[in-house]
Formats: C-alpha cells, structure tokens, sequence
C-alpha cells in the first residue's frame, strides 16, 4: 500500500480533533453542525452501532447568539433526581452562571439516545474563550467553517476606507441628532 492511501486510511479511521469558533453563532445551528462530527457519520465507515467519532474543540461559547427575543423565553430543565428536583431556567440565566452550558445541553440534546451518547459528549471540549489549554491545542488538526460570518465593528476598519465609503447623502454641518 502506498504512503498516500496509508494516511487517508488513517485519517479515515483515527481520531482527529476539529477547532469550531461560537462566536455570533446560534447554538441549535452549531449543534446541527457539531453532532455529525462526534458520532462520525462525516466518515465514509459510520455505522450507528460503531464509536468512530472524533473530538470537537468548540471556543467562544460565551459570545454565542440567539435570534430575537430566545433569550428571554427558552427554558432549559434540569432535575436534581429527587422528588420535586424539577427545575426551569431561562437561557440567559443559564448562560450567566455557566457560558459552556448552553452549548452543552443543546448538543446532549442532537446526540441519539443511546448508551454511546456519554462517550460522545466526553469528546466534546468547550470552552468559554479562545484561551485553549496546550495538551488540547497540540492536537487539533482541522477547523470547521462558521454557519454565520462575524460581522466587523466600525472600529476595527481604517479610518480613510470610513471616510471613502460611498454616501448617499451628506448630513448638513448644523444638523443635531436627537
């Protein structure tokens, strides 16, 4: 067997490790982009019995975005397994006390239920910001693209590609905003 189809076969079978940025992303999207990467029906091998799986470092899971008003009204439940453990909380809430939550439980959710779901999720590593541990960012070997462009504040352009973009119309000197 020649090099070349040796390490497409390797790749084919091994572990790699994919870098997903949740920055200005919508968690449910990025779940539907990330689930298909745990359980390794990405690989031309996948079948639903086998754990061929690969890892998923997800960073800037507390800049994550919701559409309208989601924020204030989806709930995420949780129970302590007690008798009246139930609880109820709304996601900026959730999102307040514990950035990576929200992306874990949504994930959880997209995984199927079946006893191979813990190990999936124990190949999931999330964190808050971009600051990744270097036992972890050693291994990454590929980058997932973002579902939604970031967009650039006007801040961070030069101010002469400010100054020449086109207008429609310019405002009079004496002209006071309220």
């Amino acid at each position: 067997m020649s090099a070349v189809r040796r390490v497409q076969q390797w790749a084919t079978f091994g572990r790699m490790w994919y870098l997903y940025d949740c920055k200005w992303q919508n968690p449910l999207d990025s779940a539907d982009k990330i689930v298909p990467y745990l359980d390794g029906s990405h690989k031309p091998i996948f079948h639903p019995l086998n754990d061929s799986g690969d890892h998923v470092v997800v960073i800037n899971s507390r800049d994550i975005a919701f559409p309208g008003d989601e924020w204030e009204k989806r709930v995420y439940f949780h129970h302590t397994g007690y008798a009246g453990g139930a609880t109820w909380t709304l996601a900026w809430q959730l999102h307040e006390a514990d950035p990576t939550m929200i992306i874990r439980k949504t994930i959880y959710n997209k995984l199927s239920k079946n006893l191979l779901r813990r190990g999936r999720m124990a190949r999931l590593h999330i964190f808050p910001d971009d600051k990744i541990p270097d036992s972890i960012l050693k291994n990454v070997s590929g980058q997932m693209r973002q579902l939604r462009p970031v967009p650039r504040r006007l801040d961070h352009y030069p101010q002469e590609q400010v100054e020449n973009f086109p207008k429609i119309f310019d405002w009079p000197k004496d002209h006071v905003i309220n």
